[in-house]
């Protein structure tokens, strides 16, 4: 009888040490109690290389966006609100998240693409799972290394890889503060907007053009008037369509968008009365619907 109690103990033991088992798998833990890796690769690309995981639902139905922004410099919710309406208005995508990370400041004056990527690595927490694609776009309080005060040159944001974008807060701030008309949030959106659609693919970044739209002097952005990915709009990049990465082997962005050029583009319309978005036009449009967009 000792023996079968014994034998029944054994057993009961070995099936809660699966269910075990299992459940600290599912909660991101392995059967010995640490941490599993998670497979950032997919995250890691050139921008615009998701471009049709994006905009079609063919791949992935969800979009997480983590928010990571400096401790004083989150986002206001009137951009955030546009900025969603601007997906759902080009993607198939109708279930998207918002996760808003908090961070400390950076102890130093300015941040290279390369800097901003480092930091990406040590916070991000959001990552492709399942057929869920992975955002992460950091709010910092630092300007760019690529600013040139003296000409009136500051970047407001930047793309860097498939699934990750910088917008420089503070600078955002400064430059609204300059208007009587203008708004942190007009700039922001308009930011926002225009680097998410270098994370669609335009111009010709992961999203082929259907009739060529593309600048000459402005590698991967629009040639007509009043786009929001009008060329005039871009301050520097690396104009490498095919990869983010410098011969030196550092991270460049595709895109710093110039403030000056947000500044006159967000002028006249508003000036007018018209706070709406500055849109894509038919050309970006069209692009969008034939890789995968709505």
């Amino acid at each position: 009888m000792k023996k079968k109690n014994i034998l029944a103990s054994l057993i009961l033991f070995s099936f809660l040490a699966v269910i075990s088992c299992n459940k600290n798998s599912d909660d991101g833990v392995d059967g010995d109690g640490q941490p599993t890796e998670v497979d950032k690769t997919a995250n890691l690309r050139a921008a615009g290389a998701s471009a049709n995981d994006l905009l079609a639902n063919t791949n992935f139905d969800k979009l997480k966006i983590e928010i990571a922004y400096v401790a004083g410099f989150r986002p206001s919710q009137d951009a955030m609100t546009e900025f969603v309406d601007y997906i759902e208005e080009h993607t198939f995508k109708t279930d998207i998240e918002m996760v808003f990370l908090e961070l400390p400041a950076v102890d130093q004056e300015e941040l290279t693409i390369q800097e901003i990527a480092d930091l990406e690595l040590e916070n991000r927490t959001v990552y492709n799972d399942g057929k869920t694609l992975g955002i992460y776009i950091y709010f910092t309080n630092l300007p760019s290394d690529e600013d040139e005060e003296d000409e009136g040159l500051v970047t407001l944001g930047a793309v860097y890889r498939n699934t990750s974008m910088v917008i420089h807060e503070a600078t955002v701030r400064r430059l609204a503060a300059i208007s009587s008309i203008i708004t942190a949030a007009d700039v922001e959106i308009a930011t926002l907007n225009h680097e998410f659609g270098h994370l669609f693919g335009l111009v010709n970044l992961g999203t082929t053009p259907v009739n060529n739209h593309e600048d000459s002097e402005a590698p991967n952005h629009c040639n007509v008037p009043g786009c929001l990915m009008r060329g005039e709009l871009q301050f520097s990049g690396s104009g490498n369509k095919s990869s983010s990465l410098s011969s030196k082997n550092e991270l460049k962005s595709s895109c710093s968008l110039s403030g000056k050029s947000v500044m006159q583009m967000l002028e006249n319309p508003i000036a007018k009365g018209n706070r709406n978005s500055v849109p894509l036009d038919a050309e970006c449009i069209l692009d969008l619907r034939s890789n995968g967009g709505r």
